[in-house]
């Protein structure tokens, strides 16, 4: 049974209709689906492709492989290997292709073998009469032997042989190259029968001849110089294997419109299994004196007789008469165009011979291998049935976890899942730099249970996602990070003939049908009688209401829909880690400049303006704040609000500068590595100050205007800068740089994580109240907007400051997927006192 589900279809244009209207029909059915369940657009669109490159994967089975196949054949025939063979699977005209290139290659194969057996066999056949007449003549001018016309004649003889030869092998290489057209004319039989004799009696052997011809005056049409060619070495042979004082029967019949020529001798005749092979080049049979012929006379005869459009053939002698008997039938005029066959000589094996090479079949090159090319090989990956259930098992985690709940536990263990099968599935696993980024990945997710802000969860995911891609692909660049994080999605493309392997292992090798058979009854059977018993008894309905969610028509399609996406994603990211595209490549080191000045006057000038920025900060320093509103005219926090976004760019562009300068900078000599550390660590420093006054302002921004989530974001970036600005100086210490883009990893993920852990929306909380405090001066309506991770904050204050902070909240109504902790700290103190917007404006104005 075929693996391939269009293998009986006889059309490749009907196979692609076929392809192109299911993955249109999936697409359509699922897009029809979603919209009328309510599935929104950003994960209707990516589950409707998944679906339909799944269908086209399906179906597509086998239908380019041998096209791939053939491909890796033919380069591999292309260095002398003709073992090779392509599938013959499909009934298309690429299944013909295939069968047809398997006969080019058979045929390949066997004209190899006869041309290297040729060659070996021309080499033994002239190496014989060249080492006789070389020592004759050697034993000649030594002396040894006598100068006689014996000796002469000898050597006259293997001179002769020699001749023979060389003609025989020139005819075949005319016959064989189209050299040698007939040319045919009315041809008396037994005139030329009777020359084809006397050639015979001239070569000296004790034999006879008896030639009869039927009708006497027997005339046919042919190329007499051929014809005379194939009877005299039809003679020739079997004179040779002819005993002394034999006879040689030669009989020429005509029957309707052809004539046969038969010739017999009393030799010890030719064994059935060596009847083709006598007629290949050199497949000579050894007389019983122990002399032979060039062993291509009866090749030269099959030939001729292809030519005139006819047949030879050893047959059955007469009964009672030993030997060989040769059946020569020709047609009374040749064709007009001569039956030129290619490969005359049969396909049998001839004896000796070598041993027959077992055909291999050539894997199919993956399709996708020359679109990912050395960046992403298949590596021929195994399939892993475990894994594809592990990755629908989380699938329908999270359709029962995520939909219509708010982030908590149930998106922790999903998480959790996730995260489980693709370090599982890692091939990294083992090392300590992936298991650091999964035990980072823990934390990150467990944000979504300990935390109700979104913001700071969805930066956490976000972290962890990235900090995952890393770890499963090893990466240890900046750019190496970017091609991790854009495999992640490629590999739901990359990955398609993996899972196809993974679904032909997961079918039971060809029971698929049996497995589907077996599914759908046991849900048939689940669904049946549950819902009878669920109903007949009401503790164990509680039990079915309590475990399963409450299905409709939507919330069903909803949860497929995360089911499929999810599943989708987490199968995606366990192929990135099963098999991770090479996403450090050997990078060419960059050429350093030729002269110092290149990267030297660049660097000085980018000093130059930072010392010029810090001078004018120093000038606002000791001119004190009148002299900076007489200068521009603006008071002092509108001053450092102004440039604060300019100075956290700087400083991001300042690293680029290093990066950038340290690439190009020659290291070679002592004054090379001292003008690197001299220049670019001054602009280090100065970018610490830079960093400093960034900061000095945004608290001096936020002490005027109120704390807010963006602003502390916005700090610990700056700080983070910071920090990185610290390592790029202790690198710049070294010379060495290579851990700089983890350090910068984990420090991010770390400051992300003590952001977290701080509880970033109650510290905002508290940081406004103590500013009321302090000045009178709150906006009630952002601190009622913040997450319930502030409640236990904003509860603990007098009850007036209480009710506006708390004016209208209510108190989460969180299920077991729910459950989070901030919320359920917050529980306590909710629900807040209702308010009017009336009340609110004049009880709780923002000031």
């Amino acid at each position: 049974m075929t693996s391939e589900p269009l293998a009986r279809v006889t059309s490749l244009k009907v196979k692609l209709g076929v392809l192109v209207a299911a993955s249109v029909t999936v697409a359509s059915a699922v897009a029809t689906l979603g919209s009328a369940g309510g599935v929104p657009v950003w994960l209707s669109i990516p589950v409707t492709i998944l679906l339909a490159l799944a269908v086209t994967q399906l179906l597509a089975v086998g239908m380019t492989s041998p096209l791939r196949q053939m491909t890796a054949a033919a380069g591999r025939m292309a260095t002398g290997d003709y073992a090779v063979r392509v599938t013959e699977t499909s009934s298309d005209e690429v299944g013909e292709l295939a069968r047809a290139f398997n006969t080019m290659a058979r045929d390949l194969a066997t004209v190899d073998r006869q041309r290297r057996e040729l060659v070996a066999n021309v080499s033994h056949e002239l190496r014989t009469p060249l080492a006789a007449l070389c020592a004759l003549l050697e034993n000649l001018v030594d002396g040894v032997a006598p100068r006689d016309p014996n000796s002469l004649t000898t050597a006259l003889d293997q001179a002769e042989r020699l001749s023979r030869l060389v003609d025989d092998l020139l005819d075949l290489a005319r016959v064989d190259a189209g050299h040698a057209p007939l040319l045919p004319e009315p041809v008396p039989l037994r005139p030329l029968l009777d020359d084809a004799v006397a050639e015979a009696r001239m070569l000296g052997r004790t034999v006879t001849y008896d030639v009869r011809v039927t009708p006497k005056d027997l005339e046919v049409r042919a190329d007499p110089a051929r014809l005379l060619q194939l009877v005299a070495n039809l003679l020739d042979n079997a004179s040779r294997h002819s005993p002394a004082g034999g006879t040689v029967a030669v009989t020429a019949t005509r029957a309707c419109d052809r004539y046969t020529v038969e010739v017999s001798d009393q030799g010890p005749g030719v064994a059935p299994r060596d009847r083709d092979r006598v007629f290949e080049p050199f497949g000579t049979l050894r007389a019983p004196d122990g002399g032979g012929g060039t062993g291509l006379g009866l090749a030269i005869a099959r030939w001729v007789t292809d030519l005139h459009g006819g047949t030879i053939r050893f047959v059955d002698p007469e009964p009672g008469h030993p030997g060989a008997r040769v059946c020569v039938t020709l047609p009374l005029a040749p064709p007009d165009r001569p039956l030129l066959q290619e490969d005359p000589v049969p396909t049998a094996s001839p004896l000796p011979s070598p041993p027959e090479v077992v055909p291999v079949t050539v894997p199919a090159p993956g399709l996708l291998d020359g679109v990912f090319g050395s960046f992403w090989p298949d590596r021929g990956v195994p399939a892993r049935v475990a894994l594809l259930l592990a990755a629908v098992a989380t699938g329908v985690l999270a359709a029962l976890a995520l939909p219509f709940h708010d982030l908590g536990l149930g998106t922790f263990l999903v998480l959790l899942a996730a995260g489980t099968v693709v370090l599982a599935a890692s091939r990294r696993r083992r090392e300590p730099f992936t298991l650091a980024c999964a035990g980072l990945c823990v934390l990150l997710a467990a944000t979504s249970m300990l935390r109700d802000a979104d913001w700071i969860i969805v930066l956490c995911l976000l972290a962890g996602t990235a900090l995952c891609l890393c770890g499963v692909t090893a990466g240890r660049t900046v750019p190496g990070f970017v091609l991790a994080g854009v495999a992640w999605p490629l590999a739901g493309l990359r990955g398609l003939p993996w899972l196809g392997r993974t679904l032909g292992r997961l079918t039971g090798f060809g029971h698929s049908a049996a497995v589907v058979r077996t599914l759908v009854w046991s849900a048939l059977g689940l669904i049946v009688f549950g819902a009878l018993f669920a109903s007949a008894d009401a503790l164990l309905a509680e039990w079915s209401s309590a475990l399963l969610p409450d299905l409709t028509w939507g919330s069903a399609v909803v949860r497929t829909f995360v089911a499929v996406a999810v599943g989708g994603m987490v199968l995606a990211a366990a192929y990135l880690a099963l098999n991770p595209p090479r996403v450090e490549p050997d990078w060419s080191a960059p050429r350093p400049v030729a002269h110092r000045f290149e990267w030297l006057a660049p660097v000085l000038v980018v000093n130059a303006v930072f010392a010029a920025f810090l001078v004018a900060q120093a000038a606002v320093v000791f001119g004190g704040h009148d002299y900076l509103q007489r200068t521009t005219g603006l008071t002092y926090a509108a001053y450092v609000h102004q440039g604060f976004g300019q100075l956290t760019i700087a400083t991001a562009l300042t690293l680029l500068v290093i990066w950038a300068a340290a690439r190009k900078v020659p290291r070679d000599t002592p004054a090379d590595r001292l003008w690197l550390r001299a220049s670019l660590g001054l602009l280090c420093v100065q970018t610490l100050v830079v960093v400093a006054s960034a900061l000095h302002r945004m608290d001096l921004y936020q002490e005027a205007y109120g704390f807010t989530q963006l602003r502390l974001l916005v700090d610990v970036f700056e700080g983070w800068l910071g920090l990185l600005v610290l390592a790029v100086v202790a690198a710049g210490v070294v010379l060495r740089a290579g851990w700089l883009p983890r350090f910068a990893l984990f420090s991010g993920v770390v400051a992300l994580l003590a952001l977290a852990a701080i509880n970033p929306d109650a510290w905002i909380a508290q940081q406004n109240l103590d500013r009321y405090a302090d000045t009178g001066k709150v906006d009630w309506t952002y601190l009622r907007s913040l997450s319930d991770d502030a409640v236990p904050v904003l509860a603990d204050v007098p009850e007036a400051q209480s009710r506006c902070a708390l004016a209208n909240r209510g108190a989460a109504a969180d299920g077991r997927w729910e459950w989070n902790l901030g919320r359920a700290r917050a529980a306590d103190d909710l629900p807040g006192p209702t308010l009017t917007p009336h009340e609110i404006a004049t009880l709780c104005p923002d000031s």
